[in-house]
């Protein structure tokens, strides 16, 4: 009778596999190298080209010690301008000036703090930057990074054929060096969404691939220059909603919070600084759409108003939950926006953004949802609680976003 019962459950087992694979077929092993959207500061936007081993750590020490990585943010994204070139044997190496330790030694200290360490490189023979690029050395750079202790590699796409075709060859050579080289490395995708990798990316080997151009530290592109403002990045990420799941994610560049135009990159082509409603938007946003939240502000000398943004555990895990689906628009009338996410456990994430320069009052019925009936709505940047309610109603500030938790008995999307 044993072993009958284990026959059958043997036999279940292998059906539910194979409907498994049959339901999620673009389901990949390396989707388990970030199921949720990967969180951590990068360096590009207030260090540009100023980075060096002492700074990492501090950054590393700053993230242990004062909050972020009990949020949720992991990595410390090392970006352009680390490399030294390479050695005799065609070896990658850091700058022996910015890096004299080593990349290994620096992989160690961050991984002691608890955190995870990302380095950058390019899909040509230089970086955006100008620095040593991966192209022809995929093979060997992949292993010098594992070798490293790297857990995160962006892969940019400066210099490279505006080629949709031969991108996808590129990247996957990269993917396929990453999954060869002995450690597990999640690949950020920076082709800035020109060449739709949203139909290759994941395929390819990435974790998330970037939609769009930089982000400059604006509400929307109002020079014409090519900058991307929240509100642009916002506008492209809206179709794209169906193509995130969980281990491959629209990445919306680098969280602005907290920059105060105050120069660097973001300050390019019109950025001239948000307010922190705007910040609070960006921010709120970012985590409807489930993107990976990159900060770049300077973190070692922050005010209280971007912790209170970056660090707001209710919206955070909004972004990290573990159903891994992203907003999409309701088609309602009016000049505010309403979007919806599902969540875990019979739950949604209702956002309301106003996107025009004045006050918006709103008013809607909670039956777009899906059912009509009352809900209860959890505001997480207030964190209050209203009873069980049919109607929504509130006045939106110009380029505000409020952001609710939804629950109700039942939900039917």
């Amino acid at each position: 009778m044993l072993y009958q019962v284990s026959k059958i459950q043997k036999r279940f087992l292998s059906i539910m596999v194979l409907l498994a694979i049959v339901l999620n077929t673009k389901a990949t092993p390396r989707d388990s190298l970030a199921p949720t959207p990967p969180m951590g500061f990068m360096t590009w936007n207030k260090y540009e080209e100023n980075i060096n081993e002492q700074l990492i750590r501090q950054i590393a020490d700053k993230m242990a010690t004062d909050g972020y990585a009990a949020a949720g943010y992991k990595y410390i994204f090392i970006d352009d301008a680390w490399q030294g070139g390479r050695d005799k044997r065609n070896n990658i190496i850091p700058d022996p000036k910015k890096f004299p330790s080593g990349m290994k030694a620096l992989a160690d200290y961050v991984h002691s703090r608890g955190l995870l360490l990302g380095i950058y490189s390019d899909a040509a023979q230089l970086t955006c930057a100008g620095y040593t690029g991966s192209y022809d050395f995929e093979e060997q750079d992949a292993k010098t990074f594992a070798e490293w202790g790297i857990d995160y590699l962006k892969y940019d796409y400066c210099h490279a054929p505006s080629d949709s075709a031969v991108a996808h060859k590129r990247y996957k050579k990269m993917g396929d060096a990453l999954q060869n080289s002995g450690r597990k490395m999640a690949l950020g995708i920076c082709e800035w969404g020109q060449l739709n990798p949203e139909k290759w990316a994941h395929q390819a080997g990435g974790s998330l691939w970037r939609i769009s151009y930089d982000v400059r530290d604006m509400w929307k592109d109002i020079v014409k220059q090519g900058g991307m403002g929240i509100l642009d990045i916002i506008n492209i990420a809206e179709p794209l909603y169906t193509y995130a799941g969980p281990g491959h994610w629209l990445d919306m560049d680098m969280l602005i919070v907290g920059l105060d135009g105050k120069g660097g990159p973001s300050s390019d082509l019109g950025g001239i600084g948000c307010s922190y409603t705007e910040y609070q938007t960006q921010m709120s946003m970012w985590c409807m759409f489930a993107s990976p939240l990159a900060m770049s502000h300077d973190i070692l000398n922050e005010n209280e108003a971007t912790r209170r943004i970056l660090l707001n555990k209710e919206i955070i895990a909004i972004n990290q939950d573990a159903l891994g689906d992203a907003a999409r628009r309701i088609n309602y009338p009016g000049t505010c926006r309403i979007y919806l996410r599902k969540l875990s456990g019979n739950r949604q994430a209702l956002a309301i953004m106003n996107p025009s320069d004045k006050p918006q009052r709103l008013q809607f019925p909670l039956s777009i949802i899906g059912k009509e009936a009352q809900y209860t709505l959890k505001d997480v940047w207030e964190h209050t609680t209203t009873r069980p309610q049919k109607t929504w109603k509130g006045t939106l500030q110009p380029h505000e976003t409020k952001v609710f938790i939804v629950k109700a008995p039942q939900i039917t999307i």
